[in-house]
């Protein structure tokens, strides 16, 4: 850290928790950085003066995350390192009152709704005439999307709607126009998040109305890869597949979080779907889009989960054979509707039954993977990273799929290059491949 005593105005930006946070702590660089403020996101090596923390609070892991963050920057203020701390995002709306109480050196909290508020601290306007504009703070060649805000499901287990509203949809013409900025300044690859995608344009169009936007993103001049995650299984808009198969910019990449397999489960989850129709979408998505890659999230440990609804999960899991998975283990979260329920599966065995599933994940993946070896792929390069170039195809999203990793001593690649390779050999969760000479 720097010395005391040194005075500056610059900003820096700390962004915890999921890419929707992400897209929050861009806008706030974006109106700050417009207002002739010097913000910075996430600075290594960090001078700033002042520090803005934008929490996560869904589950109780990131709460720790996100308290043990403030407590830090409250030291640093505490010991003259820093002149201001300010807190946003969800934990600070969820428990701004207790953390008033408990960290007074933070000088403002802030929900996630009040962005304008935040800026008065710098004696900033919120500028409209932003709209459709949004600093990156991803690598330039990709960038986040977030279609709508809020949620309207009742998922017993999530507290997102306690932290971010109802269902909010953004307008299509906006977000084509973010698009085209975005592409204008280099982004290759949009990745479309909320909290429900097939929810989209229900509050503002009167139906469910993905697919149109889909269309509208696919023809913005310089995107080539456009990619969905979250998509929620009850109520899917089937008339987003034929969007998907047309327009070769839209991935063939599905994100849909599935939390469990079990009818007993998911109806005490209140998914509003059960086992059979399940793996009646899955098997309708994989008939009209054939290759699909499909990533999809499950939770154990849920209040009431018995041994029966954990094997029918593993059976389901190697039956179905998704591309992709992820497992986290359940929390307990006031407020929730599961929180009445009594959280009676020990830590230890919803650790166990998590790491289960995720060997048998490891071996499915190993198997897909190992098919892949001799084809040919188109490979979106990330960085460069030890020995090698590392990519993604279209069939993985950042931070969270697998990677092909290409050697670097023999070639020259570029980060936001698209490079066609051949794939060499496989592991697990990558891929080690060659370019193909032009």
């Amino acid at each position: 850290m720097k010395t005391k005593g040194v005075q500056n105005n610059q900003v820096n930006i700390i962004t915890l928790g999921c890419a929707k946070n992400r897209v929050d702590s861009e806008d706030i660089f974006t109106q700050l950085r417009a207002n002739g403020i010097e913000a910075f996101h996430e600075r290594e090596e960090d001078s700033s003066q002042i520090i803005i923390v934008n929490t996560c609070g869904f589950i109780e892991s990131a709460k720790e995350e996100s308290i043990n963050t403030i407590l830090e920057y409250a030291q640093a203020k505490e010991e003259g390192y820093i002149q201001k701390l300010y807190v946003t995002g969800c934990l600070s709306e969820r428990y701004r009152e207790d953390l008033e109480k408990e960290i007074p050196l933070v000088d403002a909290f802030f929900g996630t709704r009040e962005l304008p508020r935040l800026l008065k601290q710098f004696k900033a306007d919120y500028k409209h005439e932003l709209l459709g504009e949004r600093l990156n703070s991803s690598p330039h060649h990709y960038a986040y999307l977030k279609i709508s805000e809020g949620c309207d499901r009742p998922c017993a287990f999530c507290a997102i709607p306690l932290m971010r509203g109802k269902h909010r949809s953004n307008p299509i013409e906006q977000l084509v126009q973010q698009a085209e900025f975005l592409a204008r300044n280099g982004t290759k690859e949009l990745l479309l998040i909320a909290q429900d995608l097939t929810f989209y344009g229900l509050d503002l169009y009167k139906k469910r109305n993905l697919a149109e936007l889909l269309e509208k993103l696919a023809q913005v001049k310089g995107i080539e890869w456009i990619r969905l995650h979250y998509a929620f299984p009850s109520g899917f808009p089937m008339d987003v597949l034929p969007v998907m198969r047309e327009y070769d910019a839209i991935c063939n990449y599905l994100d849909m979080p599935l939390q469990h397999i079990s009818d007993h489960m998911l109806k005490s989850m209140r998914r509003g779907i059960n086992r059979e129709r399940t793996e009646k979408l899955i098997a309708q998505i994989r008939e009209e889009i054939p290759g699909i890659a499909l990533r999809s999230t499950f939770m154990t440990g849920f209040p009431g989960e018995t041994e029966d609804d954990f094997e029918q999960l593993c059976d389901f899991l190697q039956q179905t054979r998704l591309d992709r998975v992820g497992v986290f283990t359940y929390s307990h979260e006031e407020n929730t509707h599961a929180f009445q329920m009594e959280d009676d599966v020990p830590e230890e065995i919803k650790q166990d039954r998590a790491d289960t599933l995720m060997a048998i994940q490891q071996e499915i993946s190993l198997e897909k993977n190992e098919a892949k070896i001799g084809q040919n792929l188109k490979v979106l390069i990330d960085r460069k990273e030890g020995g090698y170039f590392v990519g993604r195809t279209e069939y993985d999203s950042p931070e969270v799929d697998n990677e092909v990793l290409i050697p670097a001593d023999p070639y020259f690649l570029r980060q936001g290059d698209f490079v066609q390779v051949r794939i060499e050999r496989a592991a697990e969760f990558d891929l080690y491949a060659v370019p193909i000479e032009a």
